[in-house]
């Protein structure tokens, strides 16, 4: 018994003791136990090590994903980074929602931009020499440095939203080739719909430029008019270097010596005048292909003739955080989802006809014909098990229209009917503003909004004549399918056909040989500047077709 009780006390004993004395060790032997423990210091090492390089990796990933971020935003090295992301959404989340351009820019293009960027910072609104070029143009002052090397070229507010962007486009590309920096008419309501395209520099007229009390003066009788100087010989190499600016009316109703400025003799003499202030609603690009004294280094810029819009384009026009919300907020709610974004774009110029029916039947030939979307039939058997490879598709339409009537019409006829494909198809309008109103801020909002969501598309369909769906033809670098402009309200045929290039077409080109001082077709002296599918004597410029 005694054994028994002894044995017990012990126990006791040793319970009581040993956990004392392992605080003791945790306590004050933890370091020197871990040191002199070799499995111990590996297992710290086995805890701690994978920790820090999944730490690692992930960062190595998020950066690498950031950098990828920067370049797919950047178009190519088409854009420069540096802008403040959150004044210019749409710079740097547009990718996100197009799919990367089959078009690359020559590095000779990109080494131009850089180069115009460094011109309009050093010269641009804000500078000393601006100032002093500035002086050039207000009665009775000189500049004292003769506007230190810096040129400009003005574009006046004119026209409609998509003649603006079309023609603001020709103007920087001229201004580019002149190594002149392009200053833009328009004020507040342009900065609310377009982010500024320079860094650190704007292209916004200042508001009190010397001459915009002029401007609604300034016509093809103004006394500084280029084509009327011609006209009345007061314009030649020594008279010019004493202007301070010259108009230029290259608007589409410009007569014969206002076209003189698609020769390289008058070039010689705009090039000794500091301002020049031009007027134009015009895509007239493919006319400065046809000026030698440019054809090769648009060749070098564009060695791929028929991207100039789709390469300036998408370097200029994007859109402001408001307009950028329209877009956005749209394409999630009804695009994203879908397989395919098919871009109709219905524009009638009379606006009075209400729905035509051969407008609608032209339509619908197009659509059907071209297999953009499915015919329909009258019976489809429904609970026909479906192979993978036969899965209905969701096409959405996003049609464009100042009226709803087109609209109505498909979305009805896509309702009550099932499509022999058994594709889903939704067909959906952001908006129907009656007519264009070319002055209200919303309107145009909604019309920039419209032209960029139809360039996000897979495929597109435009109305002849329309600048409206060249812009969107050209910022998304698609051969759309032009529906042709009918005549007396009869049916074409064909009702469509595909663009041979993504490019705008030059609606009121010259017909004049500068050389031998006649007229000729000038859709037929180079192969990449041909007649337009919807204007027989447009221009545009294409590549091999």
């Amino acid at each position: 018994m005694f054994g028994g009780v002894r044995i017990t006390e012990i126990l006791a004993y040793f319970m009581v003791i040993v956990p004392v004395l392992l605080v003791i060790v945790v306590i004050f032997g933890h370091d020197s136990y871990d040191q002199g423990n070799g499995f111990a210091e590996a297992s710290r090492i086995i805890q701690i090590k994978p920790e820090t390089n999944v730490t690692s990796s992930s960062d190595d990933t998020t950066l690498q994903r950031d950098q990828d971020s920067v370049d797919l935003s950047l178009l190519g090295g088409l854009l420069v980074s540096g802008f403040k992301k959150d004044t210019c959404l749409s710079r740097y989340q547009s990718y996100f929602y197009r799919k990367a351009s089959p078009y690359k820019p020559s590095s000779y293009l990109l080494s131009k931009l850089r180069g115009y960027e460094k011109v309009h910072k050093r010269c641009g609104p804000g500078t000393r020499q601006y100032t002093n070029a500035e002086r050039l143009l207000k009665q009775k002052q000189t500049s004292d440095s003769e506007s230190e090397g810096c040129k400009y070229v003005v574009w006046m507010e004119f026209s409609g939203l998509g003649n603006r962007i079309i023609s603001i486009a020709s103007a920087f590309l001229y201004a580019m080739l002149t190594d002149r920096v392009l200053l833009v008419e328009g004020g507040e309501q342009f900065a609310d719909l377009f982010c500024e395209p320079f860094l650190d520099s704007t292209w916004l007229l200042p508001r009190h430029f010397p001459l915009s009390n002029q401007f609604n003066g300034f016509g093809q009788h103004s006394a500084h008019c280029h084509g009327d100087m011609l006209k009345r010989k007061l314009i030649n190499g020594s008279s010019v270097s004493s202007l301070s600016h010259l108009y230029l009316h290259l608007a589409h109703d410009y007569n014969e010596h206002d076209k003189m400025f698609f020769c390289d003799e008058d070039q010689s003499l705009l090039k000794n005048v500091p301002w020049l202030i031009m007027r134009t609603n015009n895509f007239f690009a493919p006319s400065l292909f046809l000026i030698p004294s440019f054809e090769e280094e648009l060749g070098m810029m564009f060695p791929e003739k028929a991207t100039v819009f789709h390469h300036l384009g998408r370097y200029l026009f994007h859109p402001s955080n408001q307009v950028w919300g329209l877009i956005t907020r749209y394409y999630q709610a009804y695009l994203a989802k879908a397989d395919e974004r098919i871009g109709l774009q219905i524009r009638v110029f009379d606006e009075k006809s209400g729905v035509s029916p051969q407008v609608t039947n032209q339509i619908i030939s197009c659509v059907q014909n071209e297999e953009l979307l499915p015919k329909l039939t009258k019976f489809v058997e429904q609970n026909k098990p479906l192979d993978e490879e036969e899965e209905p598709k969701l096409r959405a339409v996003l049609v464009t229209s100042l009226t709803t009537g087109y609209f109505e019409i498909l979305k009805t006829m896509y309702w009550e009917n099932p499509s022999v494909t058994r594709d889903v198809i939704g067909i959906h309008q952001p908006s129907h503003e009656g007519h264009q109103q070319t002055e209200k801020l919303m309107h145009n909002r909604k019309a920039w909004a419209e032209m960029y969501l139809l360039s996000l598309t897979d495929k597109l369909v435009i109305s002849a004549w329309s600048t409206f769906g060249y812009v969107a033809q050209g910022l998304g670098g698609l051969r759309a399918w032009i529906l042709y402009k009918q005549e007396n309200q009869t049916n074409v045929n064909p009702p469509c056909g595909r663009a041979m290039s993504p490019d705008p077409c030059f609606h009121a080109p010259p017909y004049y040989d500068c050389k031998a001082k006649k007229g000729i077709d000038t859709g037929n002296v180079v192969p990449h500047v041909r007649h337009c599918e919807d204007i027989s004597w447009g221009l545009k410029l294409v590549d091999n077709i």
